[in-house]
């Protein structure tokens, strides 16, 4: 007599991918880069800084874009002491910055940035290299960062970006110096 014995197994695998589709985002990036000119037509230092795009550069931004917001046209850089703690935040807003402080060692308004038209590529770049913002300055002071704000002076307008100096950190200026600001911002896909 034969005793004949089999096996099966079967083996079931199954994935479920949910909403799959492309996923797009935007990246809204900017940098700073100040040259110090001393009185005598030397560079006494460069800066160059990453900056942080406040929450309400970014609705402004997607508003202009998409919404009815109005186009802010014309820009202006202005400069932040030293402190501590110089800590741009998300939150700031040109009337409430609480992490650091305008200062004006220069005669007049913050100058104009003036910008190029943006560039037709990914990143789209808007830049004011070719026509730098410039600051005559008139006492001796210490710059810890930069900033972009739609107001020629005063706390009324929109605070766009704002950037501390990286290390060495705070730099100093003198009466006599000039400084050279550019401002590059980047949105991304």
């Amino acid at each position: 007599m034969s005793i004949e014995k089999t096996k099966a197994n079967d083996v079931v695998a199954s994935g479920l991918i949910a909403g799959a589709r492309p996923v797009e985002t935007a990246t809204a990036t900017g940098k700073y880069v100040v040259e110090c000119i001393d009185k005598d037509g030397n560079l006494k230092w460069t800066a160059e800084t990453e900056n942080l795009v406040v929450n309400v550069g970014l609705q402004y931004a997607a508003g202009v874009a998409l919404t009815s917001t109005t186009q802010i046209t014309a820009w202006y850089i202005g400069l932040y002491g030293a402190a501590a703690s110089n800590t741009p935040a998300a939150t700031d807003t040109l009337a409430v910055h609480a992490g650091w402080t305008e200062i004006n060692p220069y005669a007049g308004n913050r100058p104009a940035a003036t910008f190029a038209a943006a560039t037709n590529a990914n990143p789209s770049v808007v830049t004011n290299t070719a026509s730098p913002a410039s600051f005559s300055i008139n006492a001796t002071a210490t710059v810890g960062g930069a900033f972009l704000c739609s107001a020629a002076s005063g706390t009324t307008g929109t605070l766009f970006s704002a950037a501390d100096f990286q290390s060495p950190g705070d730099r100093s200026v003198a009466s006599g110096d000039t400084l050279n600001v550019t401002y590059q911002f980047s949105l991304a896909g």
